[in-house]
């Protein structure tokens, strides 16, 4: 009988997080999925095999619980799914310090913090490292010029994952920058594309086809290639 598979899915109580988390556990895997605040997490609690952590990814207290509380497991999923929209204005000349702190702590250094941190409980070889990104944080594509801000932390994070995964030692894990599509969430809106269980559905089926292949790959739902 195959060993059982095992995901920690950071981000997850609504939204994307959620749907990777059901499709997972659809396909009979454990999954450790974190939320900021577990008083939002009725969804998670009625699935049996979801086990709820709370985590506030900026913060470096709660990083440093979550860490204690997983210390000696292993996992052959980590999905870095949380992140924000930032301000509304989207705009340089209009943004604070402060704005542009959060936006670029939550979407691009904390998620590869937190991964440094945890590279050494994420199975070799076998396993993937995924990063919720987006094809607006591909500089070559002219989309979304109302989200400047949002494109240019998303940037970052495809970025600062490519340093990432220069300096993991070998044997190395796959490590995947994932475009989830226009998905009808809070944050994609009502006129989006897709559904979250169009989206998450392909997202697993890529952690999976992905295992073993190693290298750094920057795709979509479809498993389809995006230009950085």
């Amino acid at each position: 009988m195959p060993a059982e598979k095992t995901a920690l899915i950071i981000g997850a109580s609504r939204g994307l997080g959620l749907g990777l988390v059901q499709r997972l556990t659809e396909q009979n895997w454990k999954v450790t999925a974190t939320v900021r605040d577990p008083f939002k997490a009725d969804a998670l609690r009625a699935n049996p095999d979801v086990r709820i952590e709370t985590l506030d990814i900026d913060e470096n207290a709660s990083v440093e619980v979550l860490l204690q509380k997983l210390k000696g497991e292993v996992f052959d999923v980590l999905f870095v799914n949380a992140g924000v929209l930032g301000a509304a204005h989207q705009s340089a000349a209009q943004s604070t310090a402060a704005e542009l702190g959060q936006l670029f702590m939550t979407n691009a250094v904390a998620p590869i913090r937190l991964a440094e941190y945890l590279i050494e409980q994420i199975r070799p070889d076998t396993g993937v490292v995924a990063f919720m990104s987006s094809v607006l944080g591909s500089v070559a594509c002219p989309d979304g010029d109302t989200l400047g801000l949002y494109k240019a932390s998303k940037a970052a994070l495809n970025s600062m994952t490519n340093t990432f995964v220069g300096k993991l030692p070998e044997p190395r894990p796959t490590v995947l920058s994932l475009h989830p599509g226009w998905v009808k969430t809070d944050m994609g809106g009502e006129n989006a594309e897709i559904d979250v269980l169009t989206s998450t559905t392909g997202l697993v089926k890529q952690l999976t086809d992905y295992a073993g292949k190693g290298g750094h790959h920057f795709i979509n739902y479809k498993g389809e290639t995006i230009a950085w």
